[in-house]
């Protein structure tokens, strides 16, 4: 039989580990899997090691899974068609104009741009290479010009079609659909408060945001046959959302669908040929398996955690804290937001969303003033989505604010762009306790389309 030891110093021991790890720089997929065995060596038998295939294979074996590699691919495939650039060209013209106007369409551009892409790294280095000249050579403030590309680069993470959206549900067993539904509100109230604050500030001080020059603007006309060679891309996403949406197809057939469509629309814009297609599928393995890896690992490590009573332990210490069940929930999302600075995104989900899920559950609908059970776990699905957009861009080490810094110029220093970031989590903050404290900018659309 293995070693004895109780629940409070194996959980400093567990975590302790994981953390020394992950500050050496060792991939968390290694690290929570590595440990995972170390420890079940440590503290079972041999028996204990079953652990390992009874946790990976549902995983493995996992239909809602598929939509990973597909939704990953459909992106790949638009951006290496070129249409980023094209998209980011329409907005651009369309807006210019406006005080503040590019950094607008930027978060615009994004937004639209999270609706293809589920994947964070790319719409905030592609934005960082094609927006950010754009908006120095104008005379941008460089600070409100990296702050609206990183976080409008986050709200992938929010707006459907989301690949975290996607593996939360997977993991609090939950519907994918409902969930995406649930994130629209949210995704768009953020990004809409993103473009406030940027058109505001650059009304109140124009220095920060200069419209562009007069001979740069161009006529409606101009402007409507523009957004027209923007319609293949667009009528792709009005479908795979829609088709989602309506219910007329899970989100794996509709990735399904966008993958096919994706190609359509690489032909149409004469880009589809062998290279694109082996580019994008390298791309898109490495993406997945990432993803794929970090899951197995980190289930482990949760599985073997909670089997030595872990879950009853972190539910025992936050009610031994004497705060209701908001006080509760408010802990939880303090801990995502801390957990946020160091580690990423799936590593999270994995680590917290299966001891978290059965706690709020467990505290019930009512106490938060909730209607059933079901409108409980979405709010909080949703509510784990956003705050996981604000661990983007959470200094010290916020993915956003490193894709960044791999295609800013190189005389901003780190420190502009971490002090570009503050304003933008200031309104992350604020939508997350909007959503928090008004649950129906989560619950209503779900209830409107589910009925």
């Amino acid at each position: 039989m293995g070693l004895d030891i109780g629940i409070e110093l194996l959980t400093l021991i567990m975590f302790g580990s994981l953390l020394v790890l992950l500050l050496a720089g060792l991939p968390l997929a290694f690290v929570t899997g590595g440990l995972a065995c170390v420890f079940l060596f440590i503290l079972g038998d041999e028996r204990a090691l079953n652990i390992v295939p009874s946790r990976i294979f549902p995983l493995m074996t996992n239909y809602q899974l598929s939509a990973i590699p597909l939704f990953i691919f459909m992106a790949s495939m638009l951006e290496r068609a070129g249409i980023i650039n094209d998209m980011f060209d329409v907005i651009y013209k369309v807006l210019g104009g406006v005080k503040g106007g590019l950094a607008a369409a930027t978060i615009i551009a994004s937004t639209v741009l999270a609706a293809m892409v589920g994947v964070i790294g790319a719409a905030v280095v592609t934005m960082g290479i094609i927006a950010l000249p754009a908006m120095l050579k104008r005379h941008y403030d460089p600070k409100i010009a990296m702050g609206s590309i990183m976080a409008g680069g986050t709200l992938g993470i929010l707006i459907p079609p989301s690949i975290l959206a996607i593996i939360y549900a997977v993991v609090a067993e939950q519907s994918v659909g409902e969930l995406f539904i649930g994130a629209v509100i949210p995704g768009l109230l953020l990004s809409g408060m993103y473009v406030a604050y940027v058109i505001i500030r650059s009304y109140i001080n124009p220095d920060l945001g200069p419209p562009i020059p007069m001979e740069e603007r161009i006529s409606t006309a101009g402007k409507i046959r523009l957004i027209s060679k923007m319609s293949a891309p667009i009528a792709l996403i009005v479908v795979v959302l829609g088709v989602i949406f309506t219910g007329v197809a899970t989100p794996v057939e509709a990735a399904g669908i966008g993958t096919f469509g994706a190609f359509i629309v690489a032909a149409i814009h004469r880009k589809l040929d062998w290279q694109t297609i082996r580019e994008a599928s390298i791309g898109t393995l490495k993406a997945s398996a990432m993803v794929i890896w970090i899951m197995f690992g980190a289930t482990i490590f949760v599985g073997l955690y909670v089997l030595e009573g872990g879950q009853q332990f972190v539910q025992n210490a936050l009610q031994s804290t004497g705060f209701g069940p908001w006080g509760i929930l408010v802990i939880m999302q303090i801990v995502l937001i801390v957990l946020g600075m160091f580690l990423d995104w799936v590593g999270i989900l994995l680590l917290c969303v299966p001891i978290f899920v059965p706690i709020i559950k467990a505290l019930g609908a009512q106490s938060f003033g909730l209607d059933s059970p079901d409108d409980l776990v979405l709010w909080f699905g949703v509510l784990y989505l956003v705050n996981m957009q604000m661990s983007f861009l959470s200094p010290p080490f916020g993915y956003a604010l490193f894709y960044l810094r791999g295609v800013a110029p190189p005389e901003i220093p780190m420190t502009d762009i971490f002090k570009s970031a503050l304003p933008f989590l200031a309104l992350q903050v604020v939508g997350l306790l909007l959503c928090m404290f008004f649950p129906e900018i989560i619950t209503w659309l779900p209830r409107l389309v589910y009925g």
